[in-house]
C-alpha cells in the first residue's frame, strides 16, 4: 500500500465543501482542516504510484475550491505502539 499526504491550499470561503468533495474521492481515506500553512491535509492510500497521480492530479486538483497542492509520499509508518514494542524487545 502506498500512502501519500496531500497538503491543500483552498479558497477560504469554500473549505468545508472542498474538504467534503476531496474526502468523497476514491483513494482518499481522510481529510483534515487545519491551521498553519495549508488549509486541508488529505491522506491518500492506494496500491501503486500511478494511482497517486490519478487521485491527486485527476481528482483532488480538479475539485472546485482547490487552489494548489503539494504531495508527500510516505516511506514508512510509525505509531506509538510500534515504538514502544521496539524498546521492549530487550526486556
Amino acid at each position: 500500500m502506498i500512502n501519500a499526504i496531500v497538503m491543500i491550499h483552498a479558497e477560504s470561503a469554500r473549505i468545508p465543501e472542498t474538504a467534503q468533495a476531496v474526502a468523497d474521492l476514491s483513494g482518499v481515506t481522510e481529510v483534515y482542516s487545519c491551521a498553519g500553512d495549508v488549509d486541508l491535509i488529505a491522506i491518500v492510500k492506494v496500491r501503486d504510484h500511478a494511482q497517486i497521480a490519478d487521485v491527486v492530479t485527476g481528482g483532488v486538483n480538479k475539485v472546485p475550491g482547490v487552489l494548489r497542492t503539494a504531495t508527500h509520499i510516505a516511506f514508512q509508518s510509525f505509531s506509538s505502539a510500534d515504538v514502544e514494542a521496539g524498546f521492549s524487545l530487550g526486556e
